[in-house]
């Protein structure tokens, strides 16, 4: 039986910044992911979600498809038993891309595992039915799969605004969307997400998608915030490049005395958006929270990091391609139209 109690070290609640959602509610500023790619099994990352709750974390962001929901809602009743209220906590999951269908299931699914009454956020984690087998390779390819087809998004979205209405849950986003996709789901919503969860790193700014997002009143929040070195290999390319090895990353580091991953959680905090690392290791997890509450990058640094964008996206999605499609490229309306068969 695990058991939990508040870290000495623990950062202060009241100086970890927060952000004000278009719904009103506060989410804090900084989460912890928790998926633990094929590198970590579900004990590490239930046992490192409990250690970081110790050392001051609130927010968590889960998924039905990462497969530790069951434990990780063993963790909170942990916390909660040992003196975190739940409504300091900022829990989010979402729904898979089998599961559009069942919306509503699938979150009364993860509410069950995560032994919650609601949850403060829920996602949709892609935008089309698409699936793929844990663990598949990269060639991995679902007969089923098919490009975005809105209607059939708009019947996915109207059951997470169902969610809302029962009182399950309490704010709803998106995630992997683009600029063609969320415009018509913002014309047609009758709740709007207030949240778009993307990949977003010092090398990948997406900065035109971010500046819209932004505009109509929806929260950026940010996986891979350090360019995830310990993300799963068939998401890997030899045309990758390395956040944390960047020179300008470097010398902020350098300056400041801290490991370059953090300088990248740093300029997350700082331009704007909520960066949710994932990390076992204590010292890590501190260290990210830490670095939310002192020694902020100078605009000097954040001015340089905004020219070292390499449009390097590294969560491509090809095991969500559909048959005819010929790149990853489909997926992501680079041409700013939405691709078809």
């Amino acid at each position: 039986m695990k058991t939990f109690k508040i870290a000495e070290n623990a950062i202060d609640q009241s100086i970890i910044p927060m952000k004000t959602l278009a719904n009103g509610y506060k989410m804090p500023g900084i989460g912890m992911g928790t998926f633990g790619s094929d590198r970590f099994g579900p004990e590490e990352v239930s046992d490192a979600v409990l250690g970081a709750a110790s050392i001051g974390f609130r927010f968590f962001d889960c998924a039905s498809v990462y497969g530790n929901e069951k434990l990780i809602g063993d963790v909170f009743q942990t916390m909660m038993k040992g003196g975190i209220p739940r409504e300091e906590l900022y829990i989010d999951s979402k729904v898979w891309n089998d599961q559009h269908d069942d919306v509503i299931g699938a979150c009364k699914q993860t509410l069950k595992d995560l032994q919650l009454d609601y949850l403060d956020l829920y996602l949709v984690h892609w935008p089309f039915p698409n699936f793929h087998p844990p663990g598949c390779t990269v060639d991995s390819r679902s007969p089923d799969a098919t490009p975005f087809i809105h209607e059939d998004f708009m019947k996915t979205w109207a059951q997470m605004e169902q969610l809302v209405e029962m009182g399950l849950v309490r704010s709803i986003g998106t995630s992997n969307m683009t600029i063609p996709k969320m415009e018509l789901l913002l014309r047609d919503a009758k709740i709007k997400p207030v949240v778009n969860e993307m990949e977003c790193h010092p090398h990948f700014q997406q900065t035109e998608f971010y500046e819209y997002l932004v505009s109509n009143n929806v929260l950026p929040v940010g996986f891979c915030p350090i360019g995830s070195p310990t993300r799963p290999d068939r998401d890997t390319t030899e045309s990758d490049t390395v956040d944390i090895e960047d020179p300008v990353i470097i010398a902020a580091a350098k300056r400041l005395g801290i490991h370059p991953a953090v300088v990248c959680i740093k300029w997350a905090v700082q331009r704007g958006h909520v960066p949710i690392p994932f990390s076992v290791r204590e010292n890590e997890y501190f260290t990210n929270l830490e670095c939310t509450i002192k020694d902020p990058l100078t605009d000097e640094e954040m001015e340089a990091l905004s020219k070292i964008d390499k449009n390097c996206r590294l969560i491509k999605g090809q095991v969500f391609l559909w048959e005819g499609a010929s790149s990853w490229e489909e997926l992501w309306d680079l041409d700013g139209k939405i691709a078809s068969v």
